[in-house]
């Protein structure tokens, strides 16, 4: 039986920045993926000139985690913005209106931005104003939508909160959790008495020194530079791709069961989609496993299409744009958003060409994984033809689906992760991280997963410490 200091378990990015964490602190490890390339949903193609991100392609400044591995791993020098004017947009009655520059989620941090709150009426941006004057109140674990409701208004809800902040996680605003998701609104409502008020300390407190740049950075090669660079910062013959771990039984050490044999292991850290992370809890804690089977996901899919330039009428100046379930249910409109590559970010279409993404999916459209890859691009390509007046057929098509990979932190999530955490506090040798428990953005993903190396190599050397105490909640 082979044996190892500290294994890892799955070759996302969490599961990287652990293994990155691991071998610079000296600490012998073997990481295990499954599937035959690392990275997860991080993951860049390069065809005929286009730089095209399948999954996320943006890493947020504010949290400072994935921009030091970047720095860690020699990137920071190519770490890009995005492409001024940085607009972003929200479709209401067919038509593309801005949020107003300020903006923090949608969310007015001021005045002038609240007054030119684009996608919103003049009585709803009154009632946003109300934000202002009204009381603060602790409503506990509440969803997206009662928290927007509360402090904003309906109207808040139906064209900010559900396409921006539900959208982005493909889920259900009356489902998914504000103190899990979004904490920084909680803690801007507590601190300051007004959401608006809170968001624009921290936003004046983020902005002192720092040029305006906009708060997203990429690279260009797409998010894959990342994969690529912290995959060739670790020793190859600790990294195993295709090994899928069959099952962990003991805790003294591990027994980890592979295809064609076993590793014996110290510590583990538990890397994996939480259906994945329950079935393999299963022989060491029933209930923990359980609990980690309870949150759900949602499939969605990634549709790339590109234009020569001349054949869009309305060429968008910014990021993209995201609709509100309302608009797509009245207009008959599959996508939940699209994106602009080419006015996003430098160098990612050849010259007269235009790059979008358009994404479909999510707990409104279960089923969009049953459609062909021929009807996910007629979806797509008609919703962004008529939105921004696209003549001719796309010249370049790609579809990227992603199964049940979007975790859905519903109202209860933090509460269902302290069980397991308390479950596990008897196998204090196992750490459980990954997007479906801690924080699901890369930034999260990746201190989550270095936090749990920390403690991994702590314990390895004598020090054993918590791990449910180091890894941040979100």
């Amino acid at each position: 039986m082979d044996e190892a200091a500290v294994a890892v378990v799955g070759g996302g990015i969490t599961g990287l920045a652990a293994a990155h964490e691991l071998h610079r602190r000296r600490v012998p490890f073997v990481l295990f993926e499954g599937a035959p390339r690392l990275g997860g949903m991080i993951r860049t193609e390069s065809v005929g000139g286009f730089t095209i991100d399948a999954g996320p392609d943006s890493l947020l400044v504010h949290k400072p985690a994935a921009l030091a591995l970047c720095r860690d791993v020699g990137l920071g020098p190519r770490l890009v913005p995005t492409l001024p004017p940085r607009a972003a947009y929200v479709l209401r009655r067919g038509r593309l209106r801005p949020l107003a520059r300020g903006s923090v989620l949608g969310i007015p941090t001021g005045p002038v931005p609240l007054a030119g709150n684009g996608p919103l009426s003049w009585r709803g941006r009154l009632r946003m104003a109300l934000d202002l004057t009204l009381p603060a109140r602790d409503a506990g674990d509440e969803s997206v939508a009662a928290f927007f409701r509360r402090r904003f208004g309906q109207e808040a809800v139906d064209f900010l909160a559900e396409p921006l902040l539900a959208g982005i996680h493909a889920g259900e605003v009356e489902r998914l959790s504000v103190r899990a998701l979004f904490p920084t609104l909680v803690e801007a409502e507590r601190t300051a008495g007004s959401v608006i008020r809170g968001l624009r300390r921290q936003r004046a407190r983020r902005a002192r020194g720092d040029p305006d740049e906009g708060p997203f950075r990429s690279l260009p090669g797409g998010l894959g530079e990342l994969v690529t660079a912290v995959a060739g910062r670790l020793p190859p013959a600790s990294v195993r791709c295709g090994s899928p771990v069959r099952a962990i039984e003991g805790s003294r050490p591990f027994r980890m069961a592979l295809d064609g044999g076993s590793v014996a292991a110290g510590q583990v850290i538990l890397a994996v989609p939480a259906r994945a992370a329950a079935a393999l809890l299963a022989p060491l804690d029933a209930r923990a496993a359980q609990l980690g089977a309870s949150i759900r996901h949602t499939s969605s899919a990634t549709v790339a299409l590109a234009y020569p330039r001349s054949a869009v009428g309305r060429p968008m100046r910014g990021s993209g744009f995201v609709v509100p379930w309302v608009e797509r249910v009245s207009r008959g409109l599959a996508i939940l958003a699209g994106t602009s590559i080419s006015s996003k970010w430098p160098g990612r279409s050849p010259d007269g060409e235009a790059l979008f993404r358009g994404f479909v999916g999510g707990a409104r459209d279960p089923r969009v994984l049953a459609r062909t890859d021929e009807d996910l691009v007629d979806a797509v390509h008609r919703d962004l033809a008529g939105v921004l007046d696209i003549t001719g057929a796309p010249t370049l098509a790609r579809v990227y689906r992603w199964p049940d990979a979007n975790p859905q932190h519903e109202v209860g999530h933090l509460e269902t992760v302290a069980a397991i955490d308390a479950r596990l506090a008897r196998l204090p040798r196992l750490h459980l991280v990954g997007s479906a428990f801690r924080g699901v953005g890369i930034p999260d993903c990746i201190a989550a997963g270095r936090a749990a190396a920390a403690s991994a190599a702590e314990a390895v050397r004598g020090a054993p410490r918590d791990v449910a105490a180091a890894v941040p909640a979100g």
